[in-house]
């Protein structure tokens, strides 16, 4: 839209068009799971199931080596934006305060409910450990003072070499603010350099993810042949524990409209259901904007704000995220028998909230893995299963897309209601 803030949308653009073909990567996991379930009847397929694992584990590590470089350019770019568009003025201000509290608020708040979920409602426990061996050591339970030493790093290259993930993201929002007070022609150049690394990754990574199908056949296969029908129970149970942590920031919107922004519940939820409809049919926050913008216009909030607020929100701001990444790496850490102390969730906390500033608009398999892979690299969980789950994540995505718009709307009135019609004391439509 051409009143959105300058910058905003730019990394996006500058990224390569991917295609994930996802429907076909989870029947690929399905009949890996059924195969494993042929070699567990029929021991004589054992040795083709364990010929397959070496395609399994190169597919992995094609997803791996991008992280890192992915997370840092993103982040960099990210946050050049995200000055710039503070330097829009106060209202920008504004929206960005309502997004970094909320994307703090969601991590946080995950890193309390889903231990909490789980021990309420534990993984299978035929599962549980089963994927240890993926994890290696457990992860180490630091104490406050080293985990404050490690906000930092004294080597940002030995960082990045043992995937010390906050330090590294630490370290490159610096970098991102740093830039952003360069001269223009200065911080041009170097923000392309790192959109350029960006489009770089996302282009080796959508050649990984062609291959998703092969790769999440061979470790479903794995899988399904050491755990059998126990596999697909997980399943189940990590794409409903997941998606409440999404559902719960879905329902906290509606009580952030009727508190913070003064809206009519009745009118806030009836402005919403076409938002709903066109986010579950699309899955995209983008496509969601005209509905969202005619909501806002049903709901009393001015013109001006919402079409302000709601394209930068558009481009920065994913509630569900921080919550939901967090969830998963929670998960993956009780799947894989990894312990994590209260600093550890802290950390993760702090990541999935900080890089979820620069997650791309791009299909859910490449944010999936950009997303979560630097959260779970924080806490010292491994991202194996991350492969498999991410044949699954269609299904939790549903969830982020609609938490995503509902918190959208809310966030437009909010920063309405803090300008000066919010001074003004006007009132929404009532119910």
């Amino acid at each position: 839209m051409s009143n959105e803030p300058e910058g905003a949308s730019a990394s996006d653009a500058a990224l390569p068009d991917i295609q994930v073909n996802t429907g076909l990567t989870l029947a690929a996991l399905g009949a890996g799971l059924l195969a494993g379930l042929a070699v567990t009847r029929w021991p004589v397929l054992a040795p083709l199931a364990k010929g397959l694992a070496p395609l399994g584990g190169l597919w992995l590590k094609g997803l791996e080596m991008t992280i890192l470089p992915l997370v840092s350019a993103l982040l960099v770019v990210g946050i050049v934006q995200m000055m710039a568009a503070a330097s829009a003025g106060r209202q920008a201000i504004r929206v960005l305060s309502w997004i970094f509290g909320i994307y703090f608020a969601s991590a946080f708040f995950a890193a309390v409910a889903m231990p909490l979920l789980l021990e309420a409602w534990p993984v299978p426990a035929a599962a549980q450990g089963v994927l240890a061996g993926a994890a290696g050591k457990d992860a180490p339970v630091p104490g406050l003072g080293d985990f404050l030493l490690s906000l930092l790093p004294s080597n940002i290259f030995a960082a990045a070499a043992n995937d010390a993930m906050l330090p590294c993201v630490a370290f490159f929002s610096l970098l991102g603010v740093a830039i952003s007070r360069l001269a223009p022609a200065q911080r041009a150049h170097l923000t392309a350099l790192f959109e350029a690394l960006a489009g770089a990754m996302m282009v080796m990574i959508g050649w990984v993810l062609k291959l998703a199908p092969i790769g999440v056949f061979a470790l479903s296969l794995d899988l399904g042949a050491r755990t059998g029908a126990e596999a697909l129970g997980v399943l189940a149970h990590y794409v409903i524990t997941v998606s409440m942590m999404g559902w719960a920031v879905l329902a906290a919107a509606p009580v952030l409209a009727l508190l913070g922004a003064r809206l009519a519940l009745g009118a806030y939820c009836r402005a919403l259901m076409p938002v709903g409809a066109v986010a579950i049919s699309t899955q995209s926050s983008l496509a969601s904007l005209p509905a969202m913008l005619t909501a806002c216009r049903k709901l009393g909030v001015s013109a001006g704000s919402a079409e302000f607020a709601l394209p930068l929100c558009v481009a920065l701001f994913r509630a569900t995220g921080p919550a939901m990444n967090l969830a998963v790496a929670i998960y993956v850490a009780k799947l894989t028998g990894v312990t994590l102390s209260p600093a550890i969730l802290i950390a993760g906390a702090i990541v999935a909230a900080i890089t979820e500033i620069s997650s791309p608009s791009l299909p859910g398999a490449i944010s999936f893995v950009s997303a979560v892979g630097p959260v779970a690299l924080a806490m010292g969980v491994p991202i194996a299963p991350l492969a498999l789950l991410v044949a699954v994540d269609m299904l939790p995505d549903i969830t982020r897309t609609v938490g995503n718009v509902a918190m959208d709307v809310v966030v437009a009135a909010l920063v309405d209601r803090g300008g000066d019609r919010g001074r003004r004391d006007q009132s929404s439509p009532e119910s």
